[in-house]
């Protein structure tokens, strides 16, 4: 079957499965209950037809492959599906602490999108970042594949590589790039002191020891004489929850940083400890489509308690308690069980935060090699683009000085 035909048999499958998910997840009575059946016939019925009818024979696994995996995405773009032999795999390799490439996922249009790449790795020397999508990985179609599996394919031996087919913003056609893997390490938190006495830190990832770092640069620059504080998380899309409620309770003294619930787990809350927070100078915490995960709940926490001011873009929308669920096969399916919410009550995975103060990034000139790929940024550049002139930054330093 060509991929042509792949892709229509694959697709018809997940739309109609999502059809199905929609009758199922509205049975909660009897006429509801019985209307899911329905749908449930129907599927089974119109696969019946390709099977039988198509113009050539389907490849029936792909189609059943496809149509699970637009279920889950159809609920959640970050579940995943694994067989019995793809879980085994993943338990091997999950904790190896392998040679990576740095990039941080999300899926976009059935494929996988790129949401950040961790600086310094091998994807961001190679320019890789947020508007660009990974159509293909070793020679194999994203299209549908699980974000468990993608992390899979691009882990491997430090010095190997690994072949990726890109659809970038500026080019429609697919470019190959062939990025080494790497021991990829987290970027150090950064600080400085602006004019007018504002403390500046900037946090490009989180964990545990990198919010312990944060603390530090907070400390330093309020005894260096800092009087206001930005804290730069624009980017940061990888961290876990723990660490955006550590860093929170950093700026919060009082109050709910967030709370998880889920159909079945019940309500959770995360209340500031006022003994760990080391700071009340005026905040500003700068956000843009590429803050995900634990740099929401810090940038929701400060917003919603009213603590200091949200500047710059929308984040991108995913704050999760993911489990990995066993299946009869032995496959899992991994799939978020509960979401991390706002004080207000936003689920951050459904809405991301929306700044108070919405400033537009300034738009980056990308210069692209003989062969069409993008050149990273150097460190002058991305050192120029973090200071006064950046006009997120500037907005920041303004409101914070309006405020006195």
């Amino acid at each position: 079957m060509n991929n042509r035909t792949k892709w229509f048999v694959v697709s018809a499958s997940t739309c109609l499965t999502v059809v199905l998910l929609t009758g199922m997840m509205l049975g909660k009575s009897t006429d509801q209950a019985t209307d899911a059946y329905k749908h449930l016939k129907v599927f089974a019925d119109v696969v019946g037809h390709i099977k039988e009818e198509y113009v050539e024979e389907p490849d029936m696994k792909a189609v059943s492959l496809g149509a699970l995996n637009g279920m889950l995405e159809a609920v959640d773009p970050y579940a995943s599906y694994l067989n019995a032999d793809q879980y085994h795999e993943y338990q091997k390799t999950k904790d190896a602490h392998r040679a990576d490439v740095g990039l941080i996922l999300s899926k976009k249009f059935g494929f996988l999108g790129v949401l950040d790449s961790i600086p310094g790795s091998p994807a961001a020397k190679a320019g890789l970042g947020y508007y660009d999508i990974i159509e293909g990985i070793k020679g194999i179609s994203t299209r549908d594949m699980s974000l468990a599996t993608a992390e899979m394919l691009l882990q491997g031996d430090s010095g190997t590589t690994v072949e990726l087919s890109v659809v970038r913003a500026r080019h429609p056609d697919p470019t190959s790039i062939s990025l080494v893997r790497a021991n990829v390490v987290l970027p150090p938190v950064e600080s400085k002191m602006l004019d007018g006495h504002v403390g500046y830190i900037n946090i490009d990832a989180l964990s545990a020891s990198l919010v312990k770092d944060a603390a530090a640069a907070v400390q330093k620059l309020q005894k260096d004489g800092a009087q206001k504080l930005i804290v730069d998380v624009r980017d940061c899309g990888d961290g876990t929850p723990e660490d955006g409620i550590a860093l929170a309770n950093l700026f919060v003294k009082q109050g709910k940083i967030t709370y998880l619930k889920g159909q079945k787990y019940p309500q959770k809350n995360f209340d500031a400890d006022p003994a760990k927070a080391i700071s009340t100078l005026p905040l500003a915490i700068l956000t843009n489509v590429g803050t995900a995960d634990a740099a929401e709940i810090l940038a929701s926490a400060v917003q919603d308690n009213k603590r200091g001011e949200v500047i710059g873009e929308r984040t991108h929308g995913d704050a999760a308690l993911r489990q990995a669920i066993p299946m009869d096969d032995g496959g899992v399916i991994i799939l978020s069980v509960a979401k991390y919410y706002e004080a207000d009550g936003k689920a951050i995975q459904d809405v991301g935060v929306k700044p108070g103060t919405e400033v537009k990034e300034a738009d980056v000139d990308v210069e692209y090699d003989d062969n069409g790929l993008p050149i990273a940024p150097s460190a002058d550049q991305i050192e120029k683009k973090k200071t006064e002139n950046d006009p997120v930054v500037k907005k920041a330093v303004e409101v914070l000085t309006a405020k006195g």
